[in-house]
């Protein structure tokens, strides 16, 4: 079953150079960033569900660190 997802984030220069090593594209599964307006957004494509989840759990667990120690203004 072939799954994506999208998350959108308020652009911010540092988040996107942080997510930059993250970007690939895999057997199982891709993830890109693109930048429009005001807004950064992780898209991820995967050929299942369980390297959906591995990647969104990456994704959000590197978005939680960020938020905890990154950006004090937002």
């Amino acid at each position: 079953m072939k799954c994506s997802a999208s998350i959108r984030v308020k652009y911010d220069k540092n988040l996107h150079e942080c997510l930059l090593p993250e970007v690939h594209e895999r057997d199982r599964c891709s993830m890109a960033l693109e930048k429009t307006g005001d807004m950064l957004i992780i898209n991820i494509n995967s050929k299942d569900a369980v390297a959906l989840r591995a990647t969104m759990n990456s994704i959000t667990q590197m978005l939680s660190i960020y938020e905890s120690t990154g950006d004090k203004n937002g």
